[in-house]
């Protein structure tokens, strides 16, 4: 029998799919069914996880899978699926030309299917874990024995108490890849460092924006709380570029069914710390991302209120500062930046003008369009008071300032200019 384009013949394609298939169904590994897959497909492989972990390698020296992880030319990313979902990414560089695209289609089908496999179990373990942190914090179980008979069930034991360590991610530049799992997975690297025990997950709280990654530590070891939170932060600020880390952590709770008010502790603390300036020194900007709920201030007399009737702080933000963040969001003007400077100067014209790098007749026009937008005038004592409210209700609730991520360039289309006066 000839042989096809590719320079081999199709009995050769039958006994190299055949190699792969027999690893698949021995059960031998990722790695051999990996290196089975390579010699197929008569190429350099690298597999990747959807947070681009790599799972395994198939390439001749360090220096070839250093080039594999690189985005040569001849380097050729083929996404895994199974069953419409994500499994991971195959990368590939070809040693004799492109493999058949039978041949091609079935080893990346047979590769799929067993990375979706071997993750299978840990994936199971990780939504079994999210569905517990997701119940504590929206109180869904509050029996104690219930609480540490579920935490038993994952490992965990909660006999002496815990803590809740909350965790906010964005990232700059918008990527289809699983950044969360990888944010996921440094967060619980370095807890199970610290917290020898401790559960996270990513968690939809209704008390936080969509996404948060909830960190679950037992008090049976002693756990220092806010040393785990602060190595959870440099180990996020070390490993993942890109992004910005907010790091709240709640208060010990020694009976587990406190553990509901360590979680809306720690979602607030992250929240504020999300509005927090990075800071001048080095050890200031260390810190900037890691927020104690004790640390909080005033904003800890606003937890009853996001706790049991966020809705009420839904509206005093929508009756004082909502108009000023659609305004800022619409026109890239700074209102919202403008008013919070204005108020951590103490009403200081000529400070709030310095601060902010710009004139003090511009500072006096952004104030004006507060009062003409709000309602409130920061000239008078009460007008001042809502508006530092509203502030604190926005920062309690997570919701982001117009100043934060998304206004990086690329990021803004469809606003309408700037306008002249309030550049």
């Amino acid at each position: 029998m000839d042989a096809p384009a590719g320079g081999r013949a199709a009995s050769e394609d039958l006994a190299a799919l055949e190699a792969v298939g027999d690893a698949v169904e021995a059960g031998a590994g990722l790695p051999e069914v990996v290196r089975a897959a390579a010699r197929a497909l008569d190429a350099s492989l690298v597999l990747l996880d959807p947070t681009s972990a790599v799972l395994a390698v198939a390439a001749r020296s360090p220096a070839d899978e250093r080039s594999l992880m690189a985005d040569h030319d001849d380097v050729v990313t083929h996404e895994l699926r199974v069953g419409g979902a994500p499994v991971g990414r195959l990368r590939m560089r070809s040693r004799s030309g492109e493999p058949p695209t039978m041949v091609l289609k079935m080893v990346l089908a047979l590769v799929a299917s067993e990375a979706e496999r071997v993750r299978a179990p840990e994936r199971q373990s990780q939504a079994a874990q999210a569905t517990f942190l997701r119940a504590l914090l929206e109180r869904a179980v509050t029996d104690r024995g219930d609480i540490l008979a579920r935490a038993s069930e994952l490992g965990l034991d909660l006999t002496k108490g815990g803590a809740i360590v909350v965790v906010r991610a964005h990232h700059y530049a918008p990527t289809e890849l699983d950044w969360r799992g990888r944010v996921l997975n440094v967060v619980d690297r370095a807890a199970r460092a610290t917290a020898p025990g401790a559960i996270a997950a990513v968690v939809d709280a209704p008390a936080a924006e969509a996404g948060i990654i909830v960190v679950l530590l037992p008090l049976n070891g002693g756990a220092d709380v806010r040393r785990t939170a602060t190595v959870m932060a440099r180990e996020l600020g070390a490993a993942l570029h890109g992004f910005v880390f907010a790091v709240g952590h709640s208060r010990p709770a020694s009976d587990p069914v406190d553990l509901y008010r360590a979680g809306q502790e720690a979602i607030l603390a992250a929240n504020v710390s999300e509005a927090r300036p990075a800071g001048e020194t080095e050890a200031e900007r260390e810190n900037a991302g890691v927020l104690a709920f004790e640390d909080t201030g005033a904003y800890r007399l606003l937890l009853p209120a996001m706790s049991e009737d966020a809705e009420e702080l839904r509206r005093f933000f929508a009756e004082t500062i909502q108009p000023l963040v659609a305004y800022d969001d619409q026109y890239e003007t700074d209102l919202v930046t403008t008013l919070e400077t204005f108020l951590d100067c103490d009403g200081n014209v000529a400070n709030t003008a310095g601060r902010l790098f710009t004139h003090r007749h511009t500072v006096r026009y952004r104030l004006e369009r507060v009062r003409e937008l709000s309602g409130h005038d920061v000239g008078s004592t009460d007008g001042r008071e809502r508006l530092s409210l509203g502030l604190k209700a926005m920062r309690v609730l997570g919701i982001g300032s117009p100043g934060g991520p998304a206004r990086e360039r690329g990021a803004g289309g469809g606003r309408v200019p700037r306008e002249p006066k309030d550049r």
